[in-house]
């Protein structure tokens, strides 16, 4: 059982986990079961997803940046049948929010892309904020009434919509995985006053990357994929725990906790363990 686990076997499980390593890689390193590291895995992000509403409150977020990235819960979209569509399964979407200057991710909801979901998140994101933001966001048509509905007019809000060439599938292998060239951009505003040369998206899409590079769950041309929508939200509220309290940020030096003036010091996975109660 993983509440059976030393202090030192739970800091070298869930270091791997935050670092892109396989249920089973894990269990091959360590000998502890998968189905173990697994109930572990989720009880942490549980732990993680309290201690992220808990501590995020009051930020002094004033460029705030939103988008969303693409998962799947037990088989794609395409595969699944609509009975299956209402149980969980097909596309998981996870809406994620970044401050420009900090580098804090002050929310995250992880649901299908639809208007439900951007209402629930973009509630979530003005509810944590002390400052009259900008928001960049990308032209998911679900942001035009979410930002009116929770922020009103206390926002200045932009919207970035990209052209792209259409991707030869004929091509090779390594032309086809390459994303689309972007051979446009307009910078439009749709609430407020934002300022034009800062309405982007560039900062939270390089987050998207990050997270394919450290959920391995997320980490696209492999066979792993989360079975369950419980395990998927699990997986990401310990990614963005760590990435805001633990991980150094190279571009600041600090971790965004630190920078957004939440946390006084850089915490390590041991502390988070703790503070999840393992």
């Amino acid at each position: 059982m993983a509440n059976n686990l030393s202090k030192d076997a739970k800091i070298q499980v869930i270091s791997a986990l935050c670092e892109d390593c396989s249920i089973r890689g894990i269990e091959r390193m360590t000998g502890i079961h998968r189905d173990t590291i697994m109930r572990l895995g989720v009880r942490m992000g549980e732990g993680c997803a309290e201690i992220h509403d808990a501590k995020m409150q009051n930020l002094p977020c004033a460029d705030l940046q939103v988008d969303e990235i693409w998962g799947f819960i037990g088989k794609k979209n395409k595969h699944a049948t609509p009975d299956e569509r209402n149980t969980g399964l097909g596309d998981a979407w996870t809406f994620v929010a970044l401050d420009r200057g900090t580098k804090l991710v002050p929310s995250f909801v992880a649901g299908k892309r639809e208007a439900y979901y951007a209402n629930m998140f973009l509630e979530d994101l003005a509810g944590r904020s002390s400052l009259r933001p900008q928001l960049s966001s990308d032209a998911l048509s679900a942001y035009d009434e979410a930002v009116e509905r929770e922020f009103g007019a206390e926002v200045d809000c932009g919207q970035v919509v990209k052209t792209f060439t259409v991707v030869n599938l004929n091509q090779d292998a390594a032309s086809r995985y390459s994303p689309a060239e972007c051979c446009a951009a307009t910078r439009t505003a749709k609430v407020g006053n934002p300022v034009q040369c800062r309405i982007c998206t560039s900062h939270v899409e390089k987050q998207n990357h990050t997270m394919r590079t450290h959920i391995r769950r997320l980490t696209r041309l492999t066979n792993a994929f989360s079975k369950q929508l419980e395990n998927f939200k699990a997986a990401i509220a310990l990614h963005f725990a760590r990435y805001n309290v633990c991980k150094i940020h190279l571009a600041i030096r600090t971790t965004p906790a630190q920078a957004a003036g939440v946390e006084q010091s850089i915490w390590t996975v041991g502390n988070l363990i703790e503070a999840c109660g393992e």
